[in-house]
């Protein structure tokens, strides 16, 4: 019996030896690693059939319990070659694939980068391309229609701001109609900055005011009538007609003065600068050696607006009234 079953294992372990060298001549190395474990199987199989319970009696097992321990080695028995290969080969496929992991992530995180890089560049570049309106100049006179457009470029190139002296050689009237305005009153006026601070109303009448206060007259009665016509009932309206009159006085014209001062008060006797107005006109008619129109203005002034007689217009008020005689 005995002599049967050594003859049974010896045969046992010559196919396994034989089926190990057919698996070692494998080129795959998936193929070698599924025909070890079956044959492992199979041996650990046979060895609790001939040596139930691990009984030494007739012959030592050469596959004992600790084999199946890769952390406590047999004695005796030493890795094969082809048992490091594939731990090598495992190995590099283990750092292959976290290799892998990390491509894909970096190149998602690169393309989501250079699309906000482009987004960015594309929204500075829209950002940085003004879009100027074409300067406009007046007449050789001052106008008294409202203008369709500002006199300077918009405010995405500000300049620097004015100095509020007129520059020399500079008339109020900037040139004729064959020559147009020079170039240092071009330059003079693009230095005025246009504001943007949200409010267009407001923008349109500060840019106006800017004009003026820089002494350029015609400039200015344009940006203001421009600022009449867009914005008729805007908060600022009294101060844009009483600024367009005096554009017109400062000019040298009391004549179109007086027309914008006269409509200022006649639209709102409580605006803002309705009273301004009405002395302003008193001015004009002065100017135009109108003493009986500017005595009426003088005397509806004192009327209706008793207590600015008497406060924050009373110089002005006072130098008009010594300026006329009226009965």
């Amino acid at each position: 019996m005995i002599q049967q079953i050594a003859r049974a294992r010896r045969g046992l372990m010559v196919s396994s030896a034989v089926a190990l060298a057919m698996v070692v001549s494998t080129p795959a190395a998936a193929q070698v690693d599924a025909r070890l474990e079956r044959i492992e199987a199979q041996l650990r199989a046979l060895q609790r059939t001939v040596f139930p319970g691990g009984d030494e009696r007739f012959f030592e097992p050469e596959i004992t319990p600790q084999a199946n321990n890769a952390n406590t080695p047999t004695p005796g028995i030493s890795s094969s070659a082809m048992t490091d290969v594939l731990s090598r080969i495992s190995a590099i496929e283990s750092q292959l694939a976290r290799l892998t992991a990390s491509t894909e992530v970096n190149e998602n995180a690169l393309s989501a980068l250079t699309q906000r890089v482009a987004a960015m560049e594309a929204a500075r570049t829209a950002a940085a391309t003004p879009n100027p309106a074409p300067l406009q100049t007046p007449a050789t006179g001052p106008a008294t229609t409202p203008a369709t457009q500002p006199a300077t470029t918009p405010a995405t190139t500000p300049a620097p701001a004015p100095s509020s002296s007129q520059p020399s050689g500079v008339i109020a009237v900037p040139g004729s109609a064959e020559t147009g305005p020079s170039a240092e009153r071009l330059a003079g006026v693009q230095s005025i900055a246009k504001p943007a601070t949200g409010d267009m109303g407001e923008d349109e009448y500060t840019y106006g005011f800017r004009l003026w206060d820089a002494q350029y007259y015609p400039e200015a009665q344009q940006q203001l009538a421009l600022f009449i016509e867009r914005y008729p009932s805007h908060r600022l309206i009294s101060y844009g007609r009483n600024l367009l009159g005096r554009a017109y006085l400062d000019a040298g014209d009391p004549r179109s003065a007086a027309t914008h001062f006269f409509e200022n008060y006649q639209s709102d006797k409580q605006g803002a600068r309705a009273a301004d107005s009405l002395l302003y006109l008193a001015e004009s008619m002065i100017e135009l050696e109108d003493t009986r129109r500017a005595c009426i203005a003088l005397a509806e002034f004192g009327d209706t607006y008793p207590a600015l007689a008497t406060g924050r217009l009373q110089s002005m008020y006072d130098g008009l009234k010594g300026r006329v005689t009226c009965n």
